[in-house]
């Protein structure tokens, strides 16, 4: 997350999410490690910030960075529970969320502080859980209304893609910013 380069896209700073072809132990082991690294991350991208950077796009027509925080403690409270009922359920089809709405909801007001607490317990258990997972667990999964069956690797391959793309959102932004 450091190499940052200003020319990219800035709203695929990291580009689009590709899941491998072939999963391998090693890309479940790198990913649960991001997903432990993102509270630490996820703080120090907003370290220092003021209400008005905060209040920032990360782009133009984009999310505010405190909308950005409160999306991915919103996002990730969501995959969480999704991972525990593939783990529960037999392929159980999950109810999706309108995350732009949920964006613009008035908790958007609060301090980030609160969602960076979150994250850190969540990405805690979130952790915990995924590194006692068998290769029979790995590949339960569920059904997305929208984008149909995922299995549990591919969800977490998922979310540290968005874990690496949300820090680099914020993270450009200062950088272009000089903040």
């Amino acid at each position: 997350m450091s190499d940052l380069d200003l020319d990219l896209d800035p709203c695929y700073p990291i580009g689009a999410f590709a899941p491998p072809e072939t999963i391998s132990k090693e890309f479940l082991l790198g990913a649960i490690a991001t997903l432990a690294d993102l509270p630490g991350e996820l703080r120090n991208a907003v370290q220092g910030l003021d209400y008005e950077q905060l209040s920032a796009p990360y782009r133009e027509g984009g999310w505010m960075l405190r909308q950005v925080v409160h999306h991915v403690a919103d996002s990730h409270m969501n995959a969480f529970i999704r991972v525990r009922l593939a783990l529960t359920e037999d392929w159980p089809t999950i109810k999706p969320y309108n995350e732009a709405a949920w964006a613009v909801l008035q908790d958007v007001n609060a301090p980030v502080e609160w969602s960076l607490e979150l994250v850190e317990s969540l990405h805690a258990r979130w952790v915990m859980m995924l590194q006692s997972l068998d290769e029979v667990q790995w590949q339960r999964g569920f059904h997305h209304p929208e984008y149909g069956p995922q299995t549990i690797e591919v969800a977490t391959l998922y979310y540290d893609w968005h874990s690496r793309h949300h820090v680099a959102h914020i993270n450009h932004l200062r950088a272009r910013k000089g903040w």
